[in-house]
C-alpha cells in the first residue's frame, strides 16, 4: 500500500535491486475497478515489489508521482520503475498481467 509521499523516494532507491510497480486506482472509476479484479484473478510475477495506490485518498501522492515519474496523469494507471525511473507505464484497459510480466522479463 502506497501511503505516503515519502515511500517514493524509497521505491526509487530500491528499484536499482529490484523493479518496483506502482497500480494507481480510483474508487469512483468502473473502468479501475475492472482492471483489478482482472488483474487481482493472475498471479503476479514474484521478481517485483509492488504498491497499491487509492488516488481518491492519497490524491497529493498520485500528482508526486507523475512529477517525480515525469508521467501523465491516469486513472487507473500502472508504472514500472527501474533504476529510479518509470520504464513503462499504461493506463485503463490497457493494463494486464501478462504486460506487467513481459515489461519485467525485458529488463
Amino acid at each position: 500500500m502506497l501511503t505516503s509521499i515519502d515511500q517514493l523516494q524509497q521505491i526509487k532507491e530500491t528499484s536499482s535491486q529490484r523493479p518496483q510497480i506502482i497500480y494507481k486506482h480510483s474508487t469512483r472509476c468502473g473502468i479501475s475497478s475492472v482492471v483489478l479484479r482482472r488483474l487481482e484473478k493472475t498471479d503476479a510475477p514474484e521478481n517485483a515489489d509492488y504498491y497499491f495506490l487509492d488516488l481518491i485518498k492519497h490524491r497529493d501522492i498520485s500528482n508526486q508521482i507523475a512529477e517525480t515519474f515525469k508521467v501523465h496523469h491516469e486513472s487507473p494507471q500502472i508504472l514500472l520503475i527501474k533504476d529510479g525511473d518509470c520504464v513503462f507505464e499504461d493506463s485503463h484497459y490497457s493494463i494486464s498481467m501478462d504486460d506487467i510480466t513481459e515489461q519485467l522479463a525485458s529488463l
